[in-house]
């Protein structure tokens, strides 16, 4: 064989190793798309035939072999492929499901996601598609509240927004009203990339009087959901987002929440996760910030100042791609602390101590105390642990 002969072979292999890799693609999106099919049962679909071709084609009797799968789901499974019919890739590589939506498989998809619970089947996508390698880095801030806010809650989101964006963070919250809407206002005002994860598909808009600033995060930033063309709207998918939320993300922002709240959830997974949360104290009296005061008595870092927080962060990954998001010069400090400007609080924590205790054996204020506090945790020399106290790492 000569080389040119060789080369046009390995041509050849390549050309279908990519084809069939698409082909892969397609079914996945496929199936992902019965209901009742999760990613552990889909697990079970693959590890069984191999081939996704297969399965389609395999007899509802050896589908019910599988763990899981009831009559219930066969019958389910049997109106989608007959709705689909026996050769359906043509059919879905024209429909809308296949623009724009990261799988698992893609090489862009967030790494975080695989380790969720529940990993989403897939991610939609509308927007910037420049933004998902900051994600899948979770380079990006989640800022999260109630629909309800106060007065003074609304604005401090609003200037979240636009202190992250000005210092080159993407801003991750879910579109919703209040907290939500006024973080990603006050991103958009900046010039800066709002990521919003919705509950609903990309192409709905939820609540409706949001189409124009939906439009807008599309336009700048990236609308976000798990839910397909076409899906229903569901309460439990507007819970479900919080954990895509926190995957996204490298910490997350509390401004304001009541006892019962989706933002809670979200402040909790990331307390769980390790990932820094700051949490904005708020009116004691205030129902609508019962629930982020309540877990500030155990959980987080107090948040008094968004320049406070940009300053702990440093410059973002934005600013080098785009020099309109260049920071103020107090914006683009280093974030990593230097242990010998810290020596006093360092010895003063000891092998662990309250702010309170903190506070008193230095004699300086709570506020200025928690964002040194905070500083020396971003540079992984301290950890909060609950009751505001904190330890060495």
């Amino acid at each position: 064989m000569s080389s040119l002969g060789a080369a046009e072979l390995v041509a050849a292999e390549l050309v279908a190793a990519e084809q069939w890799k698409s082909e892969q693609r397609l079914w996945w999106l496929l199936w992902s798309g019965c209901q009742g099919l999760g990613s552990a049962r889909l697990a079970l679909i693959e590890a069984r035939w191999r081939d996704w071709s297969g399965a389609w084609r395999a007899s509802l009797a050896e589908l019910g072999e599988l763990p899981g799968f009831g009559p219930s789901l066969l019958q389910q499974i049997a109106s989608y492929r007959q709705r689909w019919g026996p050769e359906p890739l043509a059919k879905l590589a024209r429909s809308a499901q296949v623009r724009r939506v990261l799988l698992p498989g893609d090489r862009a998809f967030p790494p975080a996601l695989h380790k969720l619970e529940r990993p989403p089947l897939g991610l939609y996508w509308r927007g910037r598609g420049s933004l998902w390698p900051q994600l899948a880095r979770r380079q990006a801030i989640a800022v999260v509240g109630t629909r309800h806010p106060s007065v003074p809650g609304r604005s401090m989101a609003r200037a979240l927004g636009a202190a992250l964006a000005q210092a080159g963070w993407p801003v991750v919250s879910g579109l919703a009203e209040g907290i939500d809407a006024a973080v990603h206002e006050g991103c958009l005002a900046r010039g800066g990339r709002p990521v919003a994860v919705l509950g609903t598909p990309v192409e709905r808009v939820y609540p409706r009087h949001h189409g124009a600033l939906q439009r807008q995060v599309a336009e700048q930033g990236l609308l976000v959901s798990e839910q397909g063309p076409g899906a229903a709207v569901r309460a439990g998918n507007f819970a479900a987002r919080n954990r895509l939320q926190v995957a996204l993300a490298a910490g997350v922002v509390l401004v304001e929440c009541p006892m019962q709240s989706g933002a809670l959830l979200s402040a909790e997974l990331a307390w769980r996760q390790d990932l820094p949360l700051w949490i904005v104290p708020a009116d004691p009296g205030k129902v609508s910030a019962a629930g982020s005061n309540r877990l500030l008595a155990r959980a987080g870092s107090v948040l008094l100042d968004p320049a406070d927080l940009v300053h702990q962060l440093g410059p973002g990954p934005l600013l080098a791609a785009n020099s309109e998001l260049a920071p103020k010069p107090e914006l683009a400090a280093n974030s990593l602390p230097n242990p010998g400007a810290h020596r006093a609080l360092l010895a003063a924590v000891g092998q662990g101590a309250s702010l309170e205790g903190l506070c008193a054996a230095l004699n300086e204020p709570p506020a200025e105390l928690s964002t040194r506090l905070l500083q020396l945790e971003l540079g992984g020399l301290l950890k909060a642990e609950p009751g505001l106290w904190w330890r060495p790492t």
